[in-house]
């Protein structure tokens, strides 16, 4: 009885360890960019609006988690948000949907996050849906471009500069296993 409540007892802490373990193998990143999208001349036209490329610099990101990049898991995006800069009163109510697509050198373009019927009260922050896709072999590339695939309700009288921060979580195998 004593050995059975000894083994119990250490497959618990086990466990609990490796589950402690497994925390200090995650880690997020982040990504930031902006893109302009032009005063239109039409409503309820699908366009594109390209950001430049973005550097990724995941080895020293890697490192600086104690993380290797052959151990990696997964990488899937946690959050994207998009934040109006300019105009000073814009505001995302002129947009009635946006698709966002992921691309980097000798890969298929992916969607990786959209808003589908945009409200017209959005104001100056908004957050996307998100894929729950792996993005490893994008994210490890050296740089990564989005495409914003977006469709507009009403007329644009000026440019909108947007803020685009993307928070990618990457999940890394414990000890190699």
């Amino acid at each position: 009885m004593k050995s059975l409540t000894i083994f119990f007892t250490l497959t618990i802490i086990f466990f609990s360890s490796c589950e402690t373990l497994k925390e200090l193998t995650r880690f997020e990143l982040d990504f930031n960019t902006s893109t302009t999208i032009p005063a239109s001349t039409g409503v309820n036209l699908p366009f594109n609006v390209f950001t430049p490329d973005i550097e990724t610099n995941t080895e020293s990101d890697f490192a600086a988690n104690n993380a290797s990049m052959d151990l990696v898991e997964q990488i899937k995006l946690k959050t994207i948000k998009l934040t109006i800069q300019s105009p000073s009163n814009g505001d995302f109510g002129f947009l009635k949907s946006i698709n966002v697509y992921l691309a980097a050198d000798d890969l298929p373009e992916i969607k990786i996050a959209w808003k589908e019927n945009v409200p017209t009260t959005a104001g100056k922050e908004l957050e996307l849906d998100v894929s729950d896709a792996d993005m490893q072999d994008y994210i490890k590339k050296d740089s990564f471009k989005l495409k914003l695939n977006t469709v507009t309700r009403q007329m644009l009288g000026s440019d909108y500069k947007i803020d685009i921060n993307t928070v990618f979580f990457v999940d890394v195998k414990v000890l190699g296993l």
